[in-house]
């Protein structure tokens, strides 16, 4: 302990200030960060799983799904972006968005709709994708906070749109009981949207509509939906049929890369993006990692002001384990808490596995100072949307069937707002 905090978040909170400060290196400050909170578990204070090497080998074996689910996820995703991009699709939507900032805001709104039955990090990445295309290539840095911001509003109200309501769905939450979520979604998007979109219009408008007849590579697009529709069909059928399967193999991430290998005859995938996918993937895993190691045996009493600044810790924290802790302790409105951990990550790059895939497209936006700063309508947005719903709907509290035997950290796994 330094001055009442346990050592793990101090030394925690200097990897997250090493990353801020030297955002061209970020990988090896996680990495390195990862190394020294793990000796000092090894040699100090052991894991909550138990002492030394075994005590971290049984705190791997439950968090290895999520991590390997996360790795499949983020890299399987890049080569779907690159088919995405290479299907010429992207560059057929001008013709069917407005010419002016409007067409901007609509892309947003196409992302929020999109999330609600992806994956976050699929939305995303389709929505920087299809902005490179119709911006030419020109996408400012807050309009691609704001795709990040509306993949996870998108996804905090549907039990298949994150990771966090997925979790919730298992333990024994209604689908209907986050459903509220989306009244907070929908008013930060409406904020963050027309700000971003404007910002966007004034650094580059939308491209004309393309002249001549542009070829659909209509196979490289029904590959991306192939990709997708397994995804949701595997997510689908492990987290209703076979739950108590869902923490035991990454079903997710290895029904992306089975979706992949086998359209591969049709069309090549793009494997130069793997070795910069790999490396965006390595970076997040180690923060999830580190952020498993933190001793959070215990949270405030559920309430309005615990959920709006759990969503303040999700923007740094991990929110799987965060989320598995409010499920066991109850209690909680749960659109309400969706709402906050899904959304609050969206408030730095590396907040959300749907941000950190998005900087694998467009490095320019690892720079904590730059995010802010450029997507300050984010941070905005995301009380705006919280007390929206607080002073339309209230409080609702909902008791859970979950016990501590059927919610662990380690629940996987359909995407993450990380």
């Amino acid at each position: 302990m330094i001055a009442g905090i346990p050592l793990e978040f101090i030394l925690f909170a200097l990897t997250l200030a090493g990353i801020a400060a030297f955002h061209r290196h970020t990988l090896v400050v996680a990495l390195a960060g990862l190394c020294v909170i793990v000796a000092f578990k090894l040699v100090v204070t052991g894991f909550a799983t138990g002492p030394g090497l075994h005590g971290l080998a049984l705190h791997l074996d439950h968090e290895w799904v999520v991590l390997a689910n996360l790795f499949g996820l983020l890299v399987g995703f890049a080569l779907l972006a690159a088919h995405f991009h290479d299907s010429r699709a992207p560059e057929v939507l001008p013709r069917f968005l407005p010419d002016d900032w409007k067409g901007g805001f609509v892309l947003l709104l196409m992302v929020f709709v999109l999330s609600s039955f992806l994956d976050n990090i699929a939305a995303a990445v389709i929505g920087g994708t299809v902005a490179s295309a119709v911006f030419r290539g020109k996408v400012h840095l807050g309009y691609l906070v704001a795709i990040v911001a509306a993949s996870n509003a998108g996804g905090s109200g549907s039990v298949v749109g994150d990771t966090t309501t997925t979790m919730m769905w298992i333990a024994g939450v209604s689908p209907s009981a986050v459903l509220h979520a989306y009244v907070a979604a929908a008013v930060a998007t409406l904020f963050f949207g027309v700000l971003a979109a404007r910002q966007q219009h004034r650094h580059a408008p939308i491209a004309p509509d393309p002249a001549g007849d542009v070829r659909v590579d209509w196979i490289r697009l029904g590959i991306v939906g192939f990709m997708l529709l397994a995804a949701i069909a595997v997510n689908v059928i492990i987290n209703t049929e076979f739950t108590q399967w869902a923490d035991r193999f990454p079903f997710i991430g290895v029904a992306i890369w089975i979706a992949l290998l086998a359209s591969a005859p049709l069309r090549r995938p793009a494997w130069k993006q793997v070795p910069d996918a790999i490396k965006g993937s390595l970076f997040l895993l180690s923060l999830v990692l580190a952020a498993s190691l933190m001793p959070v045996e215990t949270l405030p009493a559920a309430s309005w002001q615990t959920a709006l600044g759990l969503g303040y810790i999700s923007a740094v924290f991990d929110n799987i384990p965060l989320t598995a802790l409010a499920l066991k302790q109850g209690g909680h409105d749960w659109g309400m808490l969706a709402y906050a951990v899904g959304f609050g990550g969206s408030m730095i790059w590396f907040g959300s596995s749907a941000g950190v895939a998005l900087s694998n497209l467009f490095p320019e936006s690892r720079s904590v100072g730059a995010w802010i700063r450029q997507g300050w309508h984010v941070a905005v947005a995301y009380p705006l949307g919280f007390f929206a719903l607080l002073w339309l709907l209230g409080w609702q509290p909902e008791a859970t069937r979950a016990t501590a035997a059927d919610v662990r950290p380690s629940l996987p796994i359909w995407t993450a707002s990380r």
